[in-house]
């Protein structure tokens, strides 16, 4: 089972159901249980289409994790890209615009919703407030300084 990381932790969302021994598969000698198919096979991975079943599974994991986690984790992934981004401005000047776009859709998440983000408002609050200030430091220095 994935998880999702927030700034207050690792989430893990409940299953929607108690897990079913594994079974082996007679072809493969693989074992697959209710969580998902034999060991290696992703759904959706070589081609293969999650089964009704799987597909039922993924959206009951889904809706059992709070909305504000989620939310959350796509501020931190847009964080990590802006990093990415200022990190490159020395070399590759449309980097710092590319850098400039990820916080200001990082700032319309956390500052839009605030406090409805629980535990994770104020640590995104602060990496978004370290972020504005290392892009004023790099833009500052534009390249070839």
């Amino acid at each position: 089972m994935s998880s999702l990381w927030t700034p207050s932790g690792e989430h893990r969302p409940e299953p929607a159901e108690e897990p079913q021994p594994a079974e082996t598969s007679a072809t493969t000698g693989e074992q697959a249980s209710a969580d998902g198919p034999a060991r290696g096979a992703e759904p959706g991975a070589a081609g293969e289409e999650p089964d009704e079943a799987q597909l039922r599974e993924m959206l009951a994991r889904l809706a059992a994790t709070p909305v504000a986690a989620i939310v959350a984790d796509h501020a931190v992934r847009l964080h990590e890209l802006a990093v990415l981004h200022l990190g490159l401005a020395r070399e590759r000047p449309e980097s710092l615009a590319e850098a400039r776009l990820a916080t200001d859709a990082m700032a319309g998440l956390v500052e839009g919703l605030g406090e409805r983000l629980g535990d994770a408002a104020k640590p995104l609050g602060e990496a978004l407030a370290q972020l504005r200030l290392a892009y004023v430091q790099v833009s500052a220095h534009p390249p070839g300084e």
